[in-house]
């Protein structure tokens, strides 16, 4: 069984933030895929079905963002998955707006959710960062996060959100240049928002 984790934050009130990009992520596979209805477990949601021919869980930490890692460690020790069977998607600050980035491990950039999740299932686990842009001050960071998409964000968020659940076998089989290509493809053009892979 793999184990696909979005991050965000629990509530109606968060759906739209940027920083919930990473349960947006996780929806669309549900959509695309037909998995089961969310339920409660684990500290928050999960989500199972098949992916050709992978088993996956999906799960939505219910525990705010500042302590994903209770929910993600508590599934992966049930199911006995291993940190690098994980796949995490979530918002990324550093990176444009829709750019894509894959890899295994690494620092977590000031971002809570993944620090959390370091400290509780360690590093080996793969990140897809998706970037959702920087507000140029930091003081503005925290109302950024928070802050809803704008509708103009659809031009991008929308392709972007499509083409994560979409081209998911290729992130499965660990082809991760073709998955970003297809993605990149799909995005806006001309200035188109190029995925690139690390």
């Amino acid at each position: 069984m793999r184990l696909l984790v979005g991050l965000g934050n629990p509530g109606t009130a968060h759906s739209r933030n940027r920083h919930n990009l990473g349960f947006m992520a996780v929806d669309s596979i549900v959509r695309r895929y037909g998995f089961s209805g969310w339920r409660g477990r684990f500290q928050g949601e999960t989500s199972e079905g098949s992916v050709d021919s992978s088993r996956i869980l999906l799960l939505k930490p219910g525990t705010f963002m500042n302590l994903s890692g209770q929910a993600v460690a508590a599934a992966a020790q049930f199911y006995k998955i291993d940190p690098a069977e994980i796949t995490v998607f979530y918002d990324e600050l550093d990176l444009p707006p829709g750019r894509i980035r894959i890899k295994q491990g690494g620092g977590s950039g000031g971002h809570n959710g993944i620090k959390s999740l370091d400290a509780h299932i360690g590093l080996d686990y793969w990140r897809v960062r998706i970037g959702i842009g920087h507000p140029g001050e930091r003081a503005m960071v925290l109302p950024w996060l928070l802050g809803d998409f704008a509708k103009d964000d659809a031009e991008w968020l929308e392709p972007a959100l499509d083409g994560l659940a979409r081209y998911l076998p290729l992130l499965l089989a660990g082809a991760f240049n073709d998955y970003l290509r297809r993605i990149a493809d799909a995005m806006p053009k001309p200035d188109r928002l190029a995925a690139d892979g690390e």
